[in-house]
């Protein structure tokens, strides 16, 4: 925290650069991704996604390979080609960057399931922001995680952010950093939060008797087998996606009671930090991201810092765009239709300017940072590498 994020990414680059390891005079890998797998946007199975395509045919492929230098200038080295079957595409940067648009989509869809949209999406709080999928993983679940890795480390590679939305506890988790058991659990379940807080400012077995009732009329309760008409809860809690489990052994058949009240409400935060933290699908991420990227440089990174690096600002700088756009062909910056264009896009909302950034660039989010700085002398790595505006092909007021 005691570094300016410009200072760290500026090492970071100067890393990532020292660590390349496909020469140039290796051939970039190239996979072909079948479009027609994917038919009116909808995805019959996640067999089909660009995801899981990409992933099979990249398992064959070195890591070594993927780790090339970073992007810079109009025509940037890529960490592999994409062919589209039955589409004939000139260059390499508008499929690697709509490949990438695509698959976040699939990853923050029921197409695949690495990713869950968290529960407080369900009550208006962090809608839409996603948490890796908390529960057991088999070995080919384990390496489409590790897959997820490596795109994180070659979006950075690239410099393309990745439109995904993920909770701040997913980046934390990612770097190293312990979770929030207040503020974490608060972002990711207020329901669970606030059940929590419940049982914990309890002040006398009167309002725990109401609290039980409360919970019974929601269907959460059983009777107490002491008293069969008086509710109370029992030692087990629903996971985050949606099973029931016991919070210690023989849960299902230990009531909460005034005495043990605390140690109820303490197992079911635990769960959810659990939950959070992902172990085994985390530790097979950063083995992913450890491949393309070296995983020391996380080390000097917070959370948020990551998040901006990997997925940049989920909105457009229009001043920062502006910078960043090259004229062609004699056009200039002060001509009357260029001032018109600028113009029009300032009255566009968030939502349009992504959806221009999206066909413009094919790409809905710009860098954060870059390194010629509002367009200073270094123009080496002009992102959207670039936008260009030039005259309409053709004769003249055609």
């Amino acid at each position: 925290g005691l570094i300016f994020y410009d200072t760290k990414v500026t090492v970071m680059n100067r890393v990532l650069n020292a660590t390349v390891q496909r020469t140039a005079d290796h051939a970039a890998p190239e996979i072909t991704l079948d479009p027609l797998e994917i038919v009116g946007g909808e995805i019959r199975s996640s067999e089909n996604s660009y995801f899981c395509q990409a992933a099979r045919q990249l398992s064959c492929v070195p890591s070594s390979q993927l780790c090339v230098k970073l992007a810079s200038g109009g025509d940037p080295t890529y960490a592999f080609n994409i062919r589209f079957t039955g589409e004939e595409v000139h260059g390499t940067s508008g499929s690697f960057r709509h490949f990438l648009w695509q698959v976040c989509k699939e990853l923050q869809s029921s197409s695949l399931s690495l990713l869950l949209l968290c529960p407080s999406s369900a009550v208006n709080k962090n809608k839409g922001k996603y948490i890796l999928t908390p529960s057991p993983i088999t070995y080919a679940e384990e390496q489409l995680f590790h897959f997820f890795g490596q795109l994180l480390g070659i979006a950075i590679r690239a410099d393309v952010p990745l439109p995904l939305d993920l909770l701040p506890s997913f980046w934390k988790t990612l770097v190293g950093e312990p979770l929030d058991p207040d503020v974490d659990l608060q972002e990711a379940d207020i329901l669970t939060y606030n059940y929590v807080k419940k049982f914990e400012n309890i002040n006398d077995e009167t309002e725990l008797e109401a609290l039980c009732a409360e919970i019974a009329s929601q269907h959460l309760a059983t009777e107490s087998p002491d008293c069969p008409n008086k509710p109370c809860c029992k030692f087990t809690y629903l996971t985050m996606t949606g099973e029931e489990v016991e919070l210690c052994p023989r849960g299902r058949h230990i009531p909460v009671g005034w005495e043990n009240k605390d140690v109820y409400a303490t197992a079911i935060r635990s769960l959810r930090m659990r939950e959070l933290q992902t172990p085994e699908c985390m530790t097979a991420v950063r083995a992913g991201l450890g491949s393309i990227i070296p995983l020391q440089l996380l080390t000097t990174l917070t959370p948020l810092e990551m998040e901006l690096r990997t997925c940049g600002l989920p909105y457009i700088n229009l001043e920062f765009l502006k910078a960043h756009t090259m004229y062609q062909v004699g056009l200039m910056e002060t001509d009357q239709h260029i001032e018109f264009f600028w113009s029009a896009l300032e009255m566009f909302t968030q939502e349009e300017l992504c959806k221009f950034i999206k066909f413009a660039c094919n790409q809905e989010r710009i860098p954060f940072t870059c390194p010629c700085k509002d367009g200073g002398p270094d123009t080496a790595h002009v992102p959207p590498y670039p936008m260009k505006i030039a005259p309409p092909d053709g004769a003249a007021g055609m």
